[in-house]
């Protein structure tokens, strides 16, 4: 059976002139005080009959009229500024309907337009320079206490097997040794740009370190889940793009790589936009879905941040911590209580 959503017309009565009634109870009133009022003059010149034996002079007989007309035009003069006032009140409650309408269908065709699987929209070209300008000036910083560039890969490089000594010819690889032991380690540097995602369609950079971290099987278990929570995370839109963190010291990471969780590192959760915040913690309580893949998220991170830690210098360990996987960490650890 179709849907009964798609059976009914839109409602376009919020935009159309409401028919207003010829006699409302604005006008009921006037007409009563005006009668009101009438009834009483002619009380008072009839019936109470003053004294008008003086001479009638144009003077008198002018304030006379007024005195007798100008309050049932002060009465009308009110009555008109009343309906007028609830017409501007109706008409300000139609207006208010029909931008909530187009809000609604604006949103709705957003989401429907956007891809499931893509990556996140990127923000303008002239707020992508600041931002990198920004990341180069914040980077720099922590180059001063650069003490552990050992190697040149995410993870370190396994030390050779010792020799045999039971003289028999041996492989050099045992049997059920993982594939990845057989490839070189993903260079630190594509790690981190890998986990920022590309820039533009055209960042041809982006895309290539993305496709080499995508061949290492750990880091695109990280990266696989960082798209999942960043894809769900814009369609209640928040984008990571948007997020300015406070972007803590390298050695607060080191810490949280060794194992230290609370206050201790809660410099770490350095998103501070409370709108996201609310957000991402109300989707957490309530879609499980979304709830299942940010722990997921969070577990992957953790995992490969300690092994990236192991051989990463603090000027890298910085650069990780302004990619937009790093942001999504800082944001979905804060709602999970990771630094409570």
């Amino acid at each position: 059976m179709a849907d009964e959503s798609d059976s009914k017309p839109t409602p376009l009565g919020i935009y159309d002139k409401p028919e207003q009634p010829k006699v409302t109870g604005i006008e009921v009133v006037a007409v009563g005080l005006s009668f009101v009022w009438l009834a009483g003059t002619v009380l008072f010149f009839l019936v109470l009959k003053p004294d008008t034996s003086g001479d009638v002079d144009s003077l008198r007989f002018m304030m006379t009229l007024l005195a007798i007309f100008m309050p049932v035009a002060m009465i009308w003069v009110a009555a008109t500024a009343a309906r007028s006032s609830r017409v501007m009140r109706e008409e300000s409650t139609r207006l208010q309907a029909a931008i909530d309408a187009m809000r609604r269908t604006y949103v709705a065709q957003t989401q429907g337009a956007r891809p499931q699987g893509g990556l996140e929209p990127s923000v303008a070209k002239k707020l992508d320079e600041i931002a990198a300008a920004t990341r180069k000036t914040e980077t720099a910083l922590a180059t001063f206490s650069t003490t552990r560039d050992r190697d040149t890969g995410i993870r370190k490089t396994p030390e050779p097997a010792p020799p045999s000594d039971d003289g028999a010819d041996q492989g050099l690889l045992a049997l059920g040794t993982p594939a990845e032991e057989l490839s070189p380690p993903l260079p630190r540097n594509d790690f981190i740009t890998a986990l920022n995602f590309p820039e533009t369609a055209d960042d041809k950079e982006g895309f290539a370190a993305l496709r080499k971290a995508l061949r290492d099987r750990q880091s695109a278990a990280l990266i696989q889940a960082s798209q999942d929570v960043l894809t769900l995370l814009s369609q209640d839109g928040i984008y990571m793009d948007d997020l300015r963190p406070d972007l803590a010291r390298p050695e607060i990471w080191r810490r949280f790589a060794a194992g230290e969780r609370g206050r201790a590192i809660a410099a770490l959760g350095g998103i501070r936009d409370r709108s996201s915040l609310a957000l991402a913690a109300g989707r957490m309580k309530q879609d499980p879905i979304f709830r299942d893949a940010a722990h997921h998220f969070l577990r992957r991170f953790d995992k490969s941040f300690i092994e990236f830690e192991e051989t990463a210098s603090d000027s890298e360990i910085a650069a990780l911590a302004d990619t937009r996987t790093a942001r999504a960490f800082m944001l979905l650890g804060r709602v999970a209580g990771i630094f409570d």
